[in-house]
């Protein structure tokens, strides 16, 4: 068969370019093979000659003692430390259409093994519910039990078993002393899990709570606590609680060196109560106290003057005087406490600490300036509505 000159000039042509592909190829693949050397070259040079290898670790050794106890006591306490997101209602494409989405964050604790957490009320406050997050990451709707925003505190139930609730180890801050090592745990800025550490820069300081009322014997502190850790822990070096971060002093909203801490003895007389009646049932003593500016009319620098006595109140039945107003509009001298159980007050907000230290029920002996005369009286303290 004779051959067709066409095809036999295209398979020509195709095995010329096949080859010139081969050479191209070859030609590519020297360029690079000769990068390569120049480039690792260079290197070697630039290194002295030595190839760049990764270097010997050294062994490091025994950790330092303060170390092995900054790890035990985030071990221990960290099982302990929960992150609480608040839920606000919010509205969909529909007036019907209600969910709950988050609101905030905080921190928290738990207290015991029935699922209770404590927290700073101002966590909480505004919102529609709460999630409470564990360690094991694990989330669980979350019920308010009580609060007691005069002292900033509340209480949340999670309804998980009972292996997941380890509770903090309490201590005490009554015997605390400036100086000492202490450890704050919590999630600042939704970071979860932080530990920082300090010392205690002072004691018996004093803050206002949401309700304007004054918190004494606060703890203040130089361990870093930032939005977010509000309602968590504040340890001592034997991981034991003695504290719950509260506040801060900062120009800026971030951690500036001063932190705040209300007591865990203060906590430890409020939360179990909180748990046992939903609220802080307060004894009272059934007294209408004068404003400030009543007594400074009067000339009374200290103690809360009785400008009202409640009709079948304890003060009723004590015999506590009241101020009052003559027929001829003049003011008839009443009684002025001036003393609980020895302990002075100067105006509301201490008499109400004082009384806050009692229960209903309990009796306590007042102090009364009577015209020119100081008495002391007995009286059963009644129970708030």
């Amino acid at each position: 068969m004779p051959s067709d000159p066409t095809f036999s000039s295209f398979a020509a042509a195709c095995r010329q370019r096949g080859a010139i592909r081969g050479w191209v190829v070859l030609l590519i693949a020297a360029v690079i093979a000769v990068l390569w050397l120049w480039i690792r070259d260079g290197s070697e040079k630039r290194a002295g000659g030595v190839p760049a290898e990764p270097r010997a670790v050294l062994a490091r050794g025994a950790l330092a003692e303060d170390e092995r106890n900054n790890i035990e006591v985030f071990k221990t306490a960290s099982v302990s430390t929960v992150h609480i997101t608040t839920l606000e209602l919010a509205r969909g494409f529909s007036a019907l259409d209600v969910m709950q989405v988050p609101k905030g964050t905080g921190s928290g604790f738990i207290w015991d093994d029935r699922g209770h957490v404590v927290t700073n009320f101002h966590v909480i406050q505004g919102g529609s519910g709460a999630r409470v997050t564990l360690s094991d990451q694990t989330t669980w709707q979350a019920a308010l039990v009580g609060a007691f925003p005069d002292r900033d505190l509340a209480v949340l139930r999670i309804d998980a078993p009972k292996e997941k609730l380890k509770a903090i180890a309490v201590g005490t801050s009554k015997d605390l002393q400036v100086g000492q090592k202490v450890y704050a745990i919590g999630n600042p800025f939704g970071l979860d899990q932080t530990l920082t550490t300090g010392v205690i820069s002072a004691l018996n300081r004093e803050i206002q709570s949401l309700t304007e009322r004054t918190i004494h014997g606060v703890i203040q502190t130089d361990a870093a606590i930032n939005p977010g850790n509000s309602g968590g822990p504040l340890l001592d070096s034997a991981g034991r609680l003695i504290g719950i971060n509260t506040a801060i002093f900062s120009p800026s909203g971030a951690f500036a060196g001063i932190g705040f801490a209300i007591p865990v003895d203060e906590v430890n007389r409020i939360v179990p109560r909180l748990i046992r009646d939903g609220k802080f049932v307060r004894p009272v003593l059934g007294i209408q106290a004068a404003p400030p500016q009543f007594s400074a009319a009067l000339g009374i620098q200290k103690g809360v003057a009785v400008l009202g006595v409640l009709p079948r109140s304890p003060a009723e039945a004590a015999g506590i005087r009241p101020f009052q107003r003559g027929a001829a509009g003049e003011v008839i001298a009443g009684d002025v406490i001036t003393a609980i159980d020895g302990k002075p007050v100067a105006n509301l907000d201490e008499l109400l600490d004082a009384l806050e230290s009692h229960r209903p029920g309990d009796t306590v002996a007042l102090t009364l300036l009577r015209g020119e005369k100081s008495i002391d009286i007995k009286v059963q303290l009644g129970k708030s509505q």
